[in-house]
């Protein structure tokens, strides 16, 4: 079992380099709408999950697809960088986090609309009324 540092280490460095190999060295228009968004490397450095966003989705399928047949090209630049034995093999996994948390923010966007049309006004705003009304109990300075 390694070293949690040397597990984030290598995490990292896995991260950097199949990014790299996907937006310079893998000639496939595909490949250049792919974000790495974490790598998950097991404790023993032989299994990695590589979790993956795509700014659109409807290549989704095709996309993996080009991934599972450059995992042998990428595994061997993983080689010539990294510092281990074993190389990990890798495992793809479609990222879904960003429409999860797109999902929660319209949720609670028409949480806050709700309520506001129920109470009849923006109590958001009233947070920094204060900060945009001018003081009118602040004392004047005198002119000298």
């Amino acid at each position: 079992m390694a070293n949690p540092r040397t597990v984030a280490r290598v995490a990292a460095r896995i991260r950097q380099r199949i990014a790299h190999c996907l937006q310079f060295e893998i000639n496939d228009p595909r490949a250049g709408s792919i974000t790495i968004t974490e790598v998950q490397l097991s404790a023993d450095l032989r299994n990695a999950t590589i979790l993956y966003s795509l700014i659109e989705d409807k290549h989704r399928s095709k996309t993996e697809h080009m991934l599972e047949g450059a995992t042998g090209f990428i595994r061997k630049q993983l080689g010539r960088v990294l510092e281990t034995r074993v190389i990990p093999e890798l495992r793809w996994k479609f990222d879904d986090s960003l429409a999860k948390a797109s999902a929660m923010e319209s949720l609670i966007k028409d949480a806050v609309k709700r309520d506001e049309e129920i109470r009849g006004d923006n109590p958001v705003m009233h947070l920094f009324d204060d900060e945009l009304a001018p003081d009118s109990e602040a004392p004047e300075e005198a002119d000298e």
